[in-house]
């Protein structure tokens, strides 16, 4: 039937459907979940470091961030600048005897530079040059199509809400080529906490006034979407190899609404997933 004929105009279309539906924001983790962190930080370390170990190191690093992360929001602590933690995690790791050689290729790193204990900003180009490569990454293959249907096609409001600054957040939306996509950038700095903590959901949700139960968290990572889930949030698990190493994935398949594995080609199957969940909520 063409649009002459009485079929509802694109732009009505779009408008109606976002009425109907019960879900009306979709919220997304950024770093890991939307964007390959691994490829870039492998990328910026010295490469006279073998590649594996290069990716050994990075999966580490990866790791203590969100132990360091995870020891600030139990303690209460206020969200300090990323650059900081992800500084003072890489020194760490290099003080670690299983790094000793790698410790050799951060030129400075031998004791004739002075190197702050508290994570500031070092004289050391490489460390400098590792720190920002968390400001340079691109997205999954899979991230923009899902983004784009759900948006375009669902009528639904995209927001990242992830720990980190807001400048990281930036440059991470300008490099991986998603700009226009989000309708904002949520991160703990600009909340003032982190997740898992319940004020970081909370506060975003009620800045743009969208309930909890109208609400989907995405994410890649299990301890952010049990705190979403625990809030009244649906939530979708998307599975990502570089994260989330030590969870069980059975476990984490049913604790949330949906799981996207690797056979679901990740977020290729999430505006289904979504459409999905709004059907769900409609019957209840």
């Amino acid at each position: 039937m063409s649009r002459a004929q009485g079929q509802v105009p694109a732009s009505q279309e779009t408008q109606l459907v976002t009425q109907e539906r019960r879900i009306k924001a979709v919220f997304f983790d950024f770093m890991g979940t939307c964007l390959d962190w691994h490829s870039g930080v492998v990328r910026a370390l010295p490469s006279a470091i073998p590649e594996s170990t290069r990716s050994k190191l990075a999966l580490d690093w990866r790791e203590e961030f969100f132990s360091e992360l995870h020891t600030r929001s139990q303690q209460g602590l206020p969200p300090e600048d990323i650059d900081i933690t992800h500084r003072r995690t890489l020194l760490r790791l290099l003080s670690w005897e299983a790094y000793k050689e790698e410790r050799n290729h951060f030129v400075g790193l031998d004791g004739s530079t002075s190197v702050p204990p508290d994570g500031g900003t070092t004289a050391v180009p490489s460390i400098e040059f590792a720190v920002q490569s968390w400001h340079r990454m691109d997205p999954w293959s899979d991230v923009l199509p899902a983004l784009t249907a759900l948006k375009k096609e669902l009528g639904l409001e995209l927001f990242v809400l992830a720990n980190g600054t807001t400048r990281l957040q930036l440059d991470l939306i300008r490099s991986s080529g998603l700009e226009g996509t989000f309708s904002l950038l949520f991160s703990s700095e600009l909340l003032g906490v982190y997740k898992p903590a319940p004020e970081a959901y909370e506060k975003a949700m009620g800045l743009v006034r969208v309930r909890l139960e109208e609400a989907v968290m995405v994410a890649a990572h299990a301890y952010d979407l049990r705190a979403a889930r625990k809030l009244g949030m649906k939530t979708v698990y998307v599975y990502r190899w570089t994260d989330d190493r030590s969870e069980h994935m059975d476990a984490v398949k049913r604790e949330n609404n949906v799981f996207l594995g690797e056979s679901d080609n990740g977020m290729q199957g999430l505006p289904s997933a979504i459409m999905a969940l709004d059907q769900v909520t409609e019957q209840n």
